[in-house]
């Protein structure tokens, strides 16, 4: 494996999983694979669990991490190609992800959508210029479009607390007060779509995620109708991708409630909003997985870069 920019870059899930609950049992293990390894956290986005669960992870393998926050404290980067630096960008993308590559051993980069923009945000510039640019293996921290360590986090989570061979796992969405992209989402759907579960997707009209990525999965535009039977509730908000980056609905009857949620466990990958995506009686309940799924952040992260770091010595 070169790089690890998508959720297809598994090629078994598996084993994957099966991987990441041994490094779970013993994370230092093997310290010796980073020795003297580098790796830099290179976010144009902020980020809490990503950043602390991707440097332990790090840290757990020996590695020396370095973190930047490339809007506020590096020269404004360009990605076109041709362009006049004439604006308000100091440093092309080629020269940036070169130097870079000579300080690290594995780049992870964080780069959120527009979500003004579709083919720009489909274009994956930032992420796929790192990995056009740089010499060393590219990590996808989240993208406009993905976020393959909270997917593979989201499936390690499930296959835990799994009572039955064949779960039924529902994504739904719910309202929010903010406009969000669709990664978090789009990498869950591809990660399930890689295991032996009963899936289902569930939002209201217009919110349909892209068909190239949600392919024959059922889609149910009635919550509780989907949420039958449900072992688990993994709960997110989108915004439209047909009317690309809008909100058509905040409809608060979308929220998740205890009485909508039955016997299913409660997931989201944080932060979330109380109250308004999920009420507190469901949060501060049993049935929440959340600490759980942030804690597995960590195993995700580091099964990754153990991966990597083994397929480039």
């Amino acid at each position: 494996m070169k790089h690890y920019t998508s959720i297809h870059d598994i090629d078994d899930i598996n084993s994957w999983i099966a991987e990441a609950k041994a490094l779970k049992q013993d994370p230092l293990k093997h310290t010796a694979l980073g020795k003297d390894k580098t790796i830099g956290l290179l976010f144009f986005n902020s980020s809490l669990r990503t950043r602390l669960s991707t440097q332990k992870a790090a840290l757990n393998l020996g590695m020396n991490p370095i973190v930047m926050n490339v809007s506020g404290d590096a020269w404004g980067i360009e990605f076109g190609d041709g362009t006049v630096m004439d604006g308000n960008t100091a440093e092309h993308i080629k020269e940036a992800a070169a130097v870079v590559s000579q300080y690290c051993d594995i780049i992870a980069v964080r780069a959120f959508p527009t979500l003004t923009d579709k083919a720009k945000d489909e274009s994956e510039q930032v992420l796929k210029s790192f990995v056009k640019y740089a010499s060393v293996p590219i990590v996808n921290m989240e993208s406009a479009t993905g976020h393959p360590l909270q997917g593979l986090t989201d499936a390690l989570t499930i296959s835990e607390h799994a009572k039955v061979a064949k779960p039924k796992v529902v994504l739904s969405w719910a309202p929010h007060v903010k406009t969000l992209p669709h990664a978090v989402a789009n990498s869950f759907v591809q990660a399930m779509q890689k295991m032996d579960v009963e899936f289902v997707i569930t939002h209201p009209e217009g919110y349909d995620l892209n068909p190239e990525i949600t392919g024959d999965t059922p889609v149910i535009y009635n919550q509780e109708e989907a949420f039958a039977n449900a072992d688990f509730v993994y709960t997110k908000n989108w915004s439209s991708y047909s009317d690309y980056g809008k909100i058509l609905s905040e409809d608060p009857n979308w929220m998740i409630t205890k009485e909508k949620l039955g016997n299913a466990k409660f997931m989201h990958c944080l932060p979330v909003r109380r109250n308004v995506v999920v009420e507190d009686a469901v949060l501060d309940s049993d049935s929440s997985l959340v600490i759980q799924q942030a804690n597995n952040r960590t195993y995700a992260a580091q099964v990754v870069l153990k991966k990597l770091l083994e397929a480039n010595k």
